[in-house]
């Protein structure tokens, strides 16, 4: 018995134009649910179709790029137990970019940007909505 039909697609393949962009959004506790790891597999899907990808962090989300490792930063206590950090800088390394809200950063979570993985961009809280909007337009700047 098949529990999951992997070979039926519903929709058809996507492949960005030229300009094209997307926004991948992440408003969600790191290790609380299958969204996180979901959204940057498919974060790192989107620049493999040629979209020029961005990922914003923002409120509870700005957790998903700081810096983690035990018993130091980057040490896996198990296996498997660095996959968030790893995808974001996989993504990165794709020509992805990752941005997090500093006001969730400091006032609500109490870390700073020293905290933040290497190549993630921190922006104003009044940024997140201006992050938005420019991902609708073209061209990106």
């Amino acid at each position: 018995m098949i529990f999951v039909d992997n070979e039926t697609k519903v929709f058809e393949d996507v492949k960005a134009d030229p300009g094209d962009k997307a926004l991948v959004t992440f408003h969600t506790m790191a290790f609380e649910g299958p969204i996180g790891p979901m959204n940057k597999l498919n974060a790192i899907h989107l620049t493999k179709k040629a979209f020029d990808t961005s990922i914003l962090l923002c409120g509870t989300g700005a957790l998903l790029g700081v810096q983690r490792g035990f018993p130091k930063i980057g040490d896996e206590a198990f296996p498997g137990r660095q996959n968030f950090n790893k995808n974001l800088e996989r993504f990165m390394a794709e020509r992805g970019r990752v941005y997090a809200c500093r006001f969730a950063l400091q006032a609500l979570y109490g870390t700073g940007e020293p905290a933040l993985i290497p190549g993630i961009t921190p922006i104003m809280p009044q940024d997140v909505l201006v992050c938005i909007m420019l991902h609708k337009k073209k061209p990106m700047l």
